[in-house]
């Protein structure tokens, strides 16, 4: 389906734009991640990931990005418009790809609901 393609437009890759999102200190976050966000003007949500080598080994962090990837593939339609989210993957938590696909959207939801006020 194109609607749940992970096109180029829709990774944040721009360290200015990690730095934003940290900056304005917008954040949500459950037993798995902490999500920061800003908004970014666009018609459509992005992701950036941040896997820091506190998590675990390159297995470990690349299975991470993986399945975050793969949950923000499949939920991209039930995410807020026009936001920039970060997500950091907590060490403690142990990823599933069904898990990631509950969270992400409600914790958006909760992030753009914070960006309102």
């Amino acid at each position: 389906m194109a609607n749940e393609q992970f096109p180029s437009r829709c990774h944040v890759r721009r360290g200015s734009d990690f730095r934003r999102a940290y900056q304005r200190r917008t954040r949500v976050a459950d037993g798995r991640m902490v999500i920061f966000g800003h908004p970014n003007g666009l018609p459509y949500p992005r992701l950036g990931i941040s896997a820091s080598r506190r998590l675990g080994g390159a297995v470990v962090r690349n299975r991470w990005k993986r399945l975050l990837r793969e949950a923000f593939r499949v939920t991209r339609t039930r995410l807020p418009e026009g936001i920039d989210l970060i997500v950091i993957p907590r060490p403690e938590a142990e990823p599933s790809l069904a898990a990631l696909r509950d969270a992400l959207p409600r914790l958006a939801g909760w992030l753009a609901k914070k960006m309102v006020r």
